[in-house]
C-alpha cells in the first residue's frame, strides 16, 4: 500500500482548517440600518389552543368508552374554551388589519408594526 505524503502533512497557511486569528475582521457587506417596512411572511404561525382542555376530554371518552353522555362537562369545557379563544383571535385580527397598535401587546401583526416603524422612522446615518 502506497501513502502519499499530503495525508500526513500538518494544515498549511493556505488551507480551510487552519486555526483563524482573532479577532475576526468585520466587513461590511450592507449598511447597518433598519429598513422603512416589514414583510408580512413571518405571521403564518398557528398556535394550538386548548390542548389541555381537548386532553382532558379524550382522557374521559377513552375512560368512558366513548360516550358522551358522561362527558358532559369535560365537552363543555372544551368547548368553552375553544369559542374563547376563536373570539379573542377574531378581535386580534380586526385589529391587526387596522393597523391599531394595543398598549401592552406582545405580539405585532406586520401592519402594526409597519404603524409603529411610520411613528418613529429610522434616522439617516451620516458618514
Amino acid at each position: 500500500m502506497r501513502l502519499h505524503p499530503i495525508l500526513f502533512a500538518g494544515p498549511s497557511q493556505k488551507s480551510a482548517r487552519a486555526p483563524q486569528r482573532e479577532p475576526v475582521p468585520f466587513k461590511m457587506l450592507l449598511p447597518l440600518e433598519l429598513k422603512k417596512t416589514v414583510s408580512g411572511k413571518g405571521d403564518k404561525l398557528k398556535e394550538a389552543a386548548c390542548m389541555q382542555e381537548m386532553a382532558v376530554m379524550f382522557a374521559c371518552f377513552k375512560k368512558s368508552e366513548f360516550d358522551q353522555q358522561q362527558c358532559l362537562k369535560e365537552v363543555a369545557a372544551f368547548k368553552g374554551c375553544y369559542k374563547e379563544y376563536s373570539e379573542r383571535m377574531s378581535s386580534q385580527r380586526e385589529l391587526g388589519k387596522k393597523g391599531i397598535l394595543v398598549p401592552g401587546e406582545k405580539k405585532l401583526t406586520h401592519r402594526q408594526l409597519n404603524q409603529l416603524l411610520k411613528s418613529f422612522p429610522p434616522k439617516k446615518s451620516v458618514k
